[in-house]
């Protein structure tokens, strides 16, 4: 009379495990897709900024025009401000990327 109502549990046990299997796999199916490469630069500055690294900090590509960089840097500067909570050295560095990134270096690197 045991073995009829083990096996029982047992089948029951299964399908249920097969039902959370299949919804665990359809919810894992619809997620919504996540940026592969969206990785920030990690490492410091460079003595004197070259236009890599320009394009790193503004998140541009360093072929970019010049409203691309001028939008970025915006994007960037209002995260970054130093009014509004944000370091005054990164945003000299901010300030800095996008006089090289539109080719207005002055040849005398960061205020800092």
């Amino acid at each position: 009379m045991a073995t009829p109502f083990i096996a029982g549990l047992a089948v029951a046990a299964a399908a249920m495990a097969g039902k959370y299997g299949i919804q665990a796999w359809h919810s894992f199916k619809n997620r919504p897709p996540r940026p592969k490469s969206r990785r920030f630069y990690e490492g410091g500055f460079q003595q004197t900024m070259t236009r890599r690294e320009a394009a790193l900090i503004l998140g541009v590509r360093e072929s970019a025009a010049a409203d691309k960089v001028r939008e970025a840097h915006r994007r960037v500067m209002v995260a970054n401000h130093p009014d509004a909570g944000g370091s005054h050295y990164l945003a000299s560095k901010i300030n800095e990327a996008k006089d090289v990134m539109l080719g207005k270096t002055k040849n005398s690197g960061s205020a800092f």
